[in-house]
């Protein structure tokens, strides 16, 4: 994993980096692999409560690297090794899954398979100049990174159609207008930091609950999210942990968690 991805943790953050950056981060075989091994570490690291995703050099990530997908190295569409996705979907999909928010801090180009990336976050800072393209069209494919799964929740349809068909690039204002950018910024990385900080300085164990219910508000009827609404409640109030966050908050100190 560490050959194409970088995990380093500290104060319950983990900084993950793909490390490409000589190819701006393009997805070849070793980096899908790579990519998915640091998802399913992270889905096992319950110390870390926020997960900062960037990329080394120039870029965010530049997309497929079509030669190293030619003779025989592509991947296997059809295996569903990760539930409902495959490897191409899961290197998206997976952070989404994931029981801690996700942070991701763009910068260069997120193009094609880099842009479904960059969408499996949970918010996604921008520097302004950042180069943003739904970039299949230009091969003669559709994308099949998740993208459509995880776009219809942060664009309109008619966008969504009218950047997929054309493949146009766009910048991060307009990302951010759109829907696609939480928020530019002229330093990405730091700005996700600042606000990993403020979120793990939260009851994990909420943030979590609050994770796994937008996740559900995405396509679970009214039914489903009231009640799953009333089980996360149930099991963080009066836990040790929101016992912990009032007392700090009333003695205007930072909490102490368990995680």
């Amino acid at each position: 994993m560490t050959d194409r991805v970088t995990i380093a943790v500290a104060d319950g953050i983990a900084d993950v980096r793909l490390n490409r950056a000589d190819k701006m981060n393009a997805l070849d075989p070793a980096m899908f692999d790579g990519i998915v091994a640091a998802i399913d570490r992270l889905a096992g690291m319950d110390a870390v409560r926020v997960a900062v995703l960037s990329g080394e050099g120039r870029a965010f990530c530049a997309g497929l690297d079509m030669a190293s997908m030619t003779g025989g190295s592509g991947l296997d569409l059809v295996d569903r090794d990760w539930g409902v996705a495959n490897k191409a979907q899961q290197v998206s999909w997976g952070w989404r899954t994931l029981p801690m928010p996700v942070i991701a801090a763009v910068h260069g180009v997120a193009f094609g398979g880099g842009f479904q990336i960059m969408s499996g976050a949970d918010i996604r800072i921008a520097a302004p100049a950042t180069r943003f393209a739904i970039r299949e069209s230009h091969w003669g494919l559709v994308p099949d990174m998740a993208g459509v799964a995880l776009w219809r929740t942060l664009a309109r349809d008619d966008v969504l159609r009218e950047l997929t068909y054309t493949g146009r690039e766009f910048d991060g204002a307009e990302a951010a207008r759109l829907g696609f950018v939480t928020r530019v910024a002229d330093d990405p990385l730091g700005e996700a930091f600042a606000l990993a900080r403020a979120i793990a300085a939260r009851n994990p164990h909420a943030t979590r609950g609050a994770k796994r219910l937008y996740n559900l508000a995405a396509d679970g009827d009214a039914a489903a999210v009231l009640e799953a609404e009333t089980v996360e409640q149930l099991a963080v109030i009066r836990k040790p942990n929101q016992v912990e966050q009032v007392r700090a908050n009333m003695e205007k100190r930072a909490a102490v968690f368990e995680d």
